[in-house]
């Protein structure tokens, strides 16, 4: 314990959640467990998960795994998870968050998100968990399949969680400033948390203002840009921000490595990052942000990098992999 990396925290409703998380995104089953625990075994205490990533069981392993070694408690981890597209009908969304709370092997979650403001025709966990984007993969042309469902019964059904106690806090993911407009204008319970993709190539500024005046903290997710996307052909590499010479400039005044600099300028700016990775060097790297400063040169720099480019956007992968276009930002 002793040992273990000491984070800033974001302040969520009343509560502290460390303002550095693991990603767990794209992180296999195979390997999920052994990076939760050893995420767990330099510091870690907050964990980014949701349903959709298909490993919550292999995560709940390692955080058990971590408990048992006496690691840290339960107490001192945030764990978020989310609700996916195809459990927006208010009967669906209990089950959906006692099925994470299972895998995950937790009676209750810090963080329930509302996964994207898109809701999807209905699947049983028995005929497919993960749900996934498409409904029948063995129709003759896989698509999405839309379901006309309120956003504003999705959130009711959200708030009935706070109420039983398996959630502590809500929140939601890929929300526009009009989403939270309207949301805040029906809320009995109100949104703690807004998650985006938001870096240096997608600052968000006016969506992050949004936010706070509404006393909602934000998690930037993708912190460092397009690293996420390129094995997934939705960035080049040439996208990267982390060889811009703002950022090696940075980086070399401080004797860091250029993704600090860039989840360092996402902390000053007062959002949480969630970083992805399995590597053990990269999550000590990832978490070690606190021994430097960038001053407002270099945060200027950076933020002056913004080109509003959005590489997580529906209306381009919806289309490209489900067969269904559907755009929800302007």
């Amino acid at each position: 314990m002793s040992d273990a990396i000491q984070v800033p925290g974001v302040k969520v409703s009343s509560k502290s959640m460390p303002a550095v998380g693991l990603g767990l995104w794209k992180i296999t089953q195979d390997s999920a467990a052994q990076a939760v625990y050893e995420a767990i075994k330099v510091g870690y205490r907050h964990l980014d998960s949701a349903a959709d990533y298909g490993n919550e069981q292999q995560v709940g392993e390692g955080i058990a795994r971590a408990i048992a070694e006496g690691l840290c408690s339960r107490e001192e981890l945030w764990i978020t998870t989310k609700l996916w597209n195809t459990y927006h009908r208010a009967e669906h969304v209990e089950a959906a968050c006692r099925r994470s709370m299972d895998d995950l092997g937790l009676d209750y979650i810090d963080l329930y998100l509302v996964h994207f403001p898109i809701a999807l025709r209905y699947v049983d966990f028995n005929d497919r968990y993960p749900a996934e984007w498409i409904f029948d993969h063995s129709a003759e042309d896989p698509a999405m399949e839309l379901d006309q469902v309120p956003l504003s019964e999705t959130w009711g059904a959200m708030e009935q969680l706070v109420e039983s106690g398996l959630v502590r806090q809500i929140g939601v993911c890929n929300y526009s400033a009009v989403l939270l407009h309207d949301l805040m204008s029906y809320a009995r319970i109100k949104p703690a948390m807004l998650q985006i993709e938001s870096h240096p190539y997608l600052t968000q500024e006016a969506l992050l203002r949004t936010a706070r005046s509404y006393n909602m903290a934000v998690t930037a997710f993708s912190p460092l840009g397009s690293l996420s996307y390129v094995e997934l052909n939705m960035a080049g590499a040439n996208d990267t921000v982390l060889t811009d010479p703002s950022v090696l400039a940075a980086a070399q005044r401080n004797g860091v490595t250029a993704a600090q600099v860039v989840l360092r300028w996402g902390i000053q700016r007062g959002t949480a990052v969630i970083p992805k990775t399995s590597n053990p060097q990269r999550l000590i790297e990832n978490l070690t942000l606190t021994e430097f400063t960038l001053n407002d040169e270099e945060m200027d720099a950076i933020s002056a990098l913004n080109q509003n480019h959005r590489f997580n956007d529906p209306a381009q992968f919806c289309e490209a992999a489900f067969n269904t276009f559907h755009s929800i930002y302007d």
